[in-house]
């Protein structure tokens, strides 16, 4: 455990604002539900259809972001190595996804201030993954499926269901961050 006196929590996706409401920076969650992956050029192409007001394939209230783009899925694997990438890549296009009703991120490493002011105000929060353990998430995932963008390859976004994937929070919904501590 990161902090002793912090049990893990665990939580069901999609999620809610009351259930963020009781999460701090630092506590250690494992999340089981549909969660999806975006990188930088899903965020690219997500972002510009939301500006033109274009209806998704799938609706984002409520939903958690993975920033991943999984490798090749071996035989007899749910989905090959899908660790986290680092999530200020996607700091520029982060307020369109949380006006869609985006409630979390999933990635590794600092966000900006401007992030952390448009999670606090949309009552978001976002997770913090362990680089370098692809292999293990991989484990976490009971299914995946391209479901749109499919023509970026590994860049699609995937629709994941996942059971007991480990998690911190890095910023919550209040906008406390982890890397202030």
């Amino acid at each position: 455990m990161l902090y002793s006196d912090r049990k893990i929590i665990e939580m069901r996706l999609p999620l809610n604002e009351k259930v963020l409401k009781g999460l701090k920076a630092g506590d250690e969650v494992l999340l089981s539900g549909v969660l999806f992956t975006a990188r930088d050029q899903a965020h690219q192409r997500l972002a510009a259809l939301l500006r033109k007001k274009v209806s998704l394939p799938f609706d984002l209230k409520g939903q958690v972001i993975y920033y991943c783009g999984p490798t090749r899925t071996p035989p007899g694997k749910a989905i090959g190595s899908c660790g986290p990438t680092t999530s200020s890549r996607m700091d520029s296009l982060t307020a369109p996804l949380l006006r869609a009703g985006v409630i979390g991120m999933i990635g590794k490493g600092r966000r900006s201030e401007e992030v952390r002011k448009l999670i606090r105000k949309h009552k978001a929060a976002y997770f913090l993954a362990t680089g370098g353990t692809g292999a293990f998430l991989s484990k976490r995932v009971i299914s995946a499926k391209a479901v749109f963008l499919k023509e970026l390859g590994p860049e699609a976004v995937y629709r994941l269901v996942v059971k007991d994937f480990p998690v911190i929070v890095g910023i919550d919904s209040r906008g406390e961050d982890v890397f202030d501590r």
